[in-house]
């Protein structure tokens, strides 16, 4: 049994569906249990909806949601041939969009919205597509069934990034899924969404629906869990920043994580958590073209000659600067200062330390002001913005002298304003001005991927 989850852009238009239709098909005999997104676009679309309405921009909330109706109901009337079949699915979704629209109206007259509601409207993406896609492979005589993910996904009732309760859902996923499996039947399921303890629609938050995949797979013991996107699989760079970048063939979990974290669109941060545990592989394979490889991540991959991997970039970066001299010859101080950010649910991305001073980094600014205020009644605080995190990421790292001095030579005349190189030694950052990040990224690409090692 293997776990396929398609992407938004997997699934964007007629002839896009048609491509995962033909891949779904060829996997037809591993018995697959099939995980879909929303059409590219619209989950965007559909809170922007709501944000108009808060506005007081009901029409064009409307406008924007007829819009999205009818690309759902251009794509069914260019996959599916029957047309009682089509008139079905066009009358399901007029429904569903005059729902949304009355959360719309809603939230237009009483002038606010909460993330419960948010919820509500950004699961129709899902709902929607995973409709479509269960007829048309119906139409082509591959038996399926439509399983709603709020069946057995339960998660917490923090909306709009709510957290799966593994044990309830474990008891339902082996309750529900198996049964259609050995019926002969591919499971067609929704990603991102679920419910809580009480049947209220949630969500995972962006990325969730390879999250949804991920612990379906783990749960059920995979064979493998196969991210289908529009990339051909995890690349030595972005390729928005390095059009030469190449695709890796397989990499570790640990060298996964650390790319998800900083700066890789490919896969969600929380993917690789489940599949970690059980060992399950992941396959990140291209949807627009099928026959290529991909990338493979696994636990334990064989000994690579790269001493990099792959250079990931972050953008958005505060760096802030605390230093006090009660930090000499103290304990305790540390613990303060994160207690600090634990209070204010705010992250950390890097740390280093010194013997009176500690610098780290954040990537959401939102509670800075009262981060600093706290922590400047024990210490002298200075904030940078506008910063950029690069990271060189691979296993051989901690095995391969030179690489530090390899780095530094290729920025060159771009400034670091700090360092880091975490206990597994499997990644190095550098911290620079925003402004050079991309050059930076194109500087340690060609280093390291477009010649020759020294």
């Amino acid at each position: 049994m293997i776990v396929m989850k398609f992407g938004g852009t997997s699934v964007e238009d007629a002839r896009a569906m048609n491509n995962v239709i033909d891949i779904i098909k060829r996997e037809q005999a591993r018995q697959p249990i099939v995980v879909i997104s929303a059409i590219a676009g619209a989950t965007n679309t559909l809170l922007k909806a709501a944000s108009m309405s808060l506005e007081g921009q009901l029409d064009e909330a409307h406008a924007r949601l007829n819009r999205l109706l009818e690309r759902h109901v251009t794509i069914a009337e260019n996959l599916i041939d029957d047309r009682a079949t089509i008139q079905q699915l066009i009358m399901s979704f007029k429904r569903r969009f005059e729902e949304l629209k009355n959360l719309c109206q809603g939230i237009a007259l009483l002038g606010e919205h909460t993330t419960r509601s948010l919820d509500a409207i950004a699961s129709v993406g899902e709902r929607l597509s995973s409709l479509i896609l269960a007829e048309a492979l119906e139409q082509r005589g591959i038996p399926v069934e439509l399983v709603d993910a709020r069946s057995f996904i339960i998660t917490s009732d923090q909306f709009t990034a709510a957290t799966p309760l593994l044990e309830h859902i474990e008891v339902k996923i082996k309750e529900i899924l198996p049964p259609i499996v050995q019926s002969g039947k591919i499971p067609v399921t929704q990603g991102f969404i679920g419910s809580t303890l009480k049947g209220v629609t949630s969500t995972l938050g962006r990325g969730g629906s390879d999250y949804t995949a991920s612990i379906i797979g783990s749960t059920l013991g995979a064979q493998e869990i196969q991210i289908w996107t529009d990339v051909d699989g995890v690349l030595t760079a972005d390729p928005r920043i390095v059009p030469q970048a190449q695709t890796l063939e397989v990499i570790s979990f640990r060298e996964a994580s650390e790319l998800a974290y900083f700066g890789a669109k490919v896969l969600h941060p929380s993917t690789i958590l489940p599949a970690v545990e059980k060992k399950i592989p992941v396959i990140v394979l291209n949807s627009k073209k099928p026959d290529r490889g991909g990338t493979r991540i696994i636990a334990n991959p064989p000994h690579s000659a790269l001493s990099v991997k792959s250079i990931a970039s972050k953008k958005g970066i505060t760096v802030i600067n605390i230093q006090s001299s009660r930090m000499l010859m103290a304990y305790g101080f540390l613990e303060m200062i994160f207690s600090i950010f634990n209070k204010y649910k705010t992250p950390v991305d890097l740390v280093s330390t010194s013997e009176v001073a500690v610098s780290l980094t954040i990537d959401n600014p939102t509670h800075l002001e009262q981060i600093v205020i706290e922590l400047e009644t024990a210490a002298d605080v200075s904030v940078l913005t506008e910063k950029a995190i690069i990271c060189a990421i691979g296993e051989s790292l901690r095995s391969t002298g030179g690489v530090a001095n390899r780095i530094f030579r290729a920025l060159g005349d771009i400034n670091v304003l700090m360092i880091s190189q975490g206990a597994s030694e499997i990644n190095m950052s550098l911290v620079i001005e925003e402004e050079d990040i991309d050059e930076a990224v194109r500087r340690l690409h060609a280093e390291f991927f477009e010649r020759k090692s020294a």
